[in-house]
């Protein structure tokens, strides 16, 4: 439904309403509303004007004594209103400093999470989208008891995997570090999928059965050497923060909302939904209904960011729908920055 445009003084007036219902909890009544306004406006006529309000949809009213609650139209109003706070630049070089001390893009993400619900006692949610196309950087091969083998796989985007694999066989650990060498030395920089075709190849050649690495180097690939799924690293903290909310849940409904968000493969929907605004926009969703039952009384907050790596990253709060706007979503607009400003 379309609704009509509001007259400044309108939106002053429900603005304050909103600001006070986030402040309180409580439904706002129109004497509570005249002495938060600076213009002289009297009960009487904001009474009037939080009646049209209602009538559009910006407004609710819970009992018929009651004053009125802010509908998400109301918020969404209310938070395309605010400026991002400027952030002191001490405090930006210290979150760059502290995301800086971790050595690899997995861990960042983690303590980028960390920092979020921190500082805004959120659920925080970090996660970093691998480009569809992957260049090595360099494998590791450790020697693990009964035949298995941990492969560590690091790419140019500073992505980190690892995989045990089990082999029907024993190999050495003097035979892994060859193994290693000559991936490294052959591939270093080639697209995963590049690399994958050429081993392939390499050990469909009849010269292969001759040469003790590219035997053993067999042996692993068919274990599943290489085969590496390009998987979103997703972390996410805080939800136990939720729990002191008073969101109208029953407790079966609370525990499907937990289930929810310790789901990667949702937690990333629910990203890619509503962060569709251009790299380094805030995204501002008021309401998650739509995503999730037990997500009504919910808002999220959230940005995609281009990292030095060339990683997207994707950094989100979600609060409830009275969460303090203006601080959340300076909180991670500066995390943001401090991520994509630290180098890989």
């Amino acid at each position: 439904m379309r609704r009509p445009t509001l007259t400044d003084r309108n939106v002053r007036v429900l603005h304050a309403i909103v600001q006070l219902y986030i402040e309180s909890g409580d439904p706002v009544a129109s004497r509570t509303v005249a002495r938060r306004l600076p213009e002289n406006l009297s009960p009487a006529s904001i009474r009037n004007i939080m009646a049209d309000l209602y009538e559009e949809g910006y407004l609710s009213q819970p009992h018929t004594s009651a004053g009125r609650v802010p509908t998400e139209p109301a918020f969404q109003s209310y938070v395309s209103s605010l400026a991002v706070r400027r952030v002191l630049t001490d405090e930006l070089r210290r979150l760059r400093f502290e995301l800086g001390q971790v050595g690899t893009l997995e861990g960042r993400m983690e303590r980028s999470s960390q920092i979020l619900m921190e500082m805004t006692r959120g659920v925080a949610i970090a996660a970093a989208i691998p480009a569809a196309s992957q260049a090595l950087d360099q494998v590791d091969l450790l020697n693990l008891a009964d035949n298995r083998v941990l492969m560590v796989v690091v790419t140019r985007d500073q992505m980190v995997r690892n995989r045990v694999i089990h082999l029907k066989e024993p190999v050495s650990q003097d035979e892994l570090y060859s193994i290693r060498n000559y991936l490294n030395q052959n591939f270093s920089g080639w697209l995963l999928a590049d690399v994958q075709q050429e081993v392939e190849n390499r050990l469909q050649q009849e010269a292969a059965a001759y040469d003790a690495i590219l035997r053993k180097l067999q042996l692993l690939y068919e274990n599943g050497l290489l085969e590496l799924g390009l998987a979103p690293e997703v972390h996410m903290d805080g939800a136990s923060n939720l729990v002191g909310l008073d969101l109208h849940l029953t407790r079966e409904k609370m525990r499907d909302l937990f289930r929810t968000l310790e789901e990667k493969r949702k937690l990333l929907h629910l990203l890619d939904r509503f962060l569709e605004k251009p790299e380094g926009e805030l995204g501002i969703q008021v309401g998650l209904a739509s995503a999730h039952p037990a997500m009504g009384e919910l808002s999220l907050i959230g940005v995609t960011v281009q990292m030095p790596s060339g990683v997207a990253g994707k950094l989100a709060v979600i609060g409830p729908m009275r969460m303090n706007y203006e601080r959340v979503m300076s909180a991670v607009v500066h995390v943001g920055q401090a991520l994509c400003q630290t180098p890989a």
